[in-house]
């Protein structure tokens, strides 16, 4: 089997270029059909990339006239077979002119499986800690 953190490399490089492209069928493709999301934001969890797709638009939709700009950081990952298991930091920053406007990361979990040659992710989990008054740490 090939190094399964060069394979979750892969994989998020291909998240990085789709996002900063604002190409939903590219970051879509990234995701098996039956994929489960549980996403740091408002809802509990997506079943399935059909619902997924929704909140996905929504958030290329909301974006304007900014870039996005998506980063990852310490991305590990095991596995074998057709199965891994990665996990890392992920940034998220929305800039105009090349200066962030805005900017958060997130703990990464992503489940990834294999579709013949290509690997899908099939669970995503992200999450931050929330400090002593409960407010959500978007900063590491």
């Amino acid at each position: 089997m090939d190094d399964p953190t060069r394979i979750a490399k892969h994989v998020a490089d291909a998240y990085m270029a789709s996002a900063a492209a604002l190409d939903l069928d590219g970051f879509m493709s990234l995701y098996d059909p039956g994929a489960r999301v549980f996403d740091l934001w408002t809802t509990w969890s997506y079943d399935g990339s059909t619902e997924w797709r929704r909140a996905v638009e929504a958030w290329f939709e909301s974006v304007g006239p900014e870039q996005v700009v998506v980063t990852f950081d310490d991305v590990r990952a095991v596995g074998s077979g057709d199965v891994i298991v990665a996990h890392g930091f992920i940034g998220y920053a929305a800039t105009a002119d090349g200066v962030p406007q805005r900017a958060m990361t997130n703990r990464l979990t992503w489940v990834l499986i294999r579709h013949g040659h290509d690997w899908r992710i099939v669970h995503e989990h992200t999450s931050a800690p929330i400090d002593d008054s409960n407010e959500v740490i978007l900063e590491r």
